[in-house]
């Protein structure tokens, strides 16, 4: 396979070596319990202020993997506005521009 593409060998059998973040990730379940209706980005703000150096797509990312998304609450129905028919306009809307005479009335310009 590397003889056939101009790569590194080393580069088609890369493994990324990312940290599971395992202890972030007990953080984020045990914030998430308590306090259930905050979103990822409130989660951020809490977090930053306890001292982890955390994003929002970090978090985001973390917050996805674990399935910790909030559900969001249905809007209650509303009454709705009734729209009235559009009624014929008045008499004038086809008044040509040159002679005031409405277009098709057979008249020259």
């Amino acid at each position: 396979m590397a003889g056939l593409i101009p790569v590194e060998r080393g580069t088609l059998r890369y493994q990324h070596h990312r940290d599971p973040q395992d202890a972030l990730r007990v953080r984020l379940r045990e914030l998430t319990g308590s306090r259930g209706r905050y979103g990822y980005r409130r989660l951020t703000v809490l977090l930053k202020r306890e001292g982890w150096e955390v994003n929002a797509k970090r978090i985001y990312r973390l917050y996805t993997e674990e399935g910790l998304i909030v559900r969001t609450r249905r809007r209650k129905e509303r009454a709705q506005r009734k729209v009235r028919p559009a009624g014929p306009t008045r008499g004038g809307a086809w008044i040509s521009w040159r002679n005031g005479s409405r277009m098709g009335a057979g008249s020259a310009c």
